[in-house]
């Protein structure tokens, strides 16, 4: 069985000459259908800029990324895009929500662009709101009169509205308290066994990555570090989100 995501090789270099700064420096790694990775390292060690190569967003200096044994950089942005549209959700760090539309439209447009008919799109945006214990009452509400919990459900809601099967999730707790943070946390590993999706969570806080069953560390652009947990961080078999 081939991997969903296989990273071979993968150089990220920005500028040039002697004010070259190498992000990432050859890495390579492989993760599979229904996995949950943590991928570690103080700022600065290259963690973002390779979850932007891994999401498409960008594309490396050398070395490959292969979503579903297909070549991100060698497909043309039209077919790019879709196939993040279909099978890979990105959560941001800072919610990236669209600040003129509600919470519903925050979701909604993504299926619309998909073509899907206006009955299915309402079905699934309320269930998936639903799913992330977004309360109904903000759903046509505006992003800015959100706490930053909710915010971050529904960015988490926004990214698996598709259905797609990799979750990319950049720093999802960095701008919440500990509570609410380990709530998302809850959310991630829930969606993650229940549905099978793969997640990748990347973080500096050795609590989140607690939540992988395999942890990859970068230091100065390079792996140091990848190991599979036994017990990955569980309360129970899954934590009950209060909703």
């Amino acid at each position: 069985m081939s991997s969903l995501i296989q990273v071979d090789e993968a150089r990220k270099q920005y500028g040039s000459g002697g004010a070259a700064v190498e992000a990432l420096a050859g890495v390579s790694f492989s993760i599979d259908e229904g996995d949950f990775v943590s991928i570690m390292g103080r700022s600065g060690c290259g963690k973002s800029t390779l979850l932007s190569l891994m999401a498409g967003h960008d594309d490396p200096t050398s070395g490959r990324i292969l979503i579903e044994g297909r070549d991100l950089a060698g497909m043309r942005e039209r077919d790019r895009s879709a196939l993040r549209l279909d099978t890979i959700g990105f959560v941001y760090q800072g919610f990236n929500l669209l600040p003129r539309l509600t919470v519903e439209q925050n979701l909604s447009w993504r299926l619309e662009w998909m073509g899907l008919p206006a009955r299915e799109v309402r079905l699934r945006t309320s269930e998936t709101l639903e799913r992330v214990g977004v309360p109904k009452a903000a759903w046509r509400r505006y992003p800015a009169v959100l706490s930053g919990g909710e915010q971050q459900r529904v960015a988490t809601a926004r990214a698996l509205v598709t259905g797609p099967r990799l979750l990319l999730a950049d720093e999802p707790t960095g701008n919440l308290d500990t509570k609410t943070g380990t709530r998302v946390l809850d959310l991630l590993r829930e969606i993650n066994i229940e549905n099978n999706m793969a997640v990748v969570l990347v973080t500096h806080s050795k609590f989140a990555a607690m939540y992988g069953r395999r942890t990859i560390q970068l230091e100065d652009g390079r792996i140091t570090m990848d190991i599979e947990s036994e017990l990955p961080l569980r309360y129970g078999e899954v934590v009950t989100l209060q909703r």
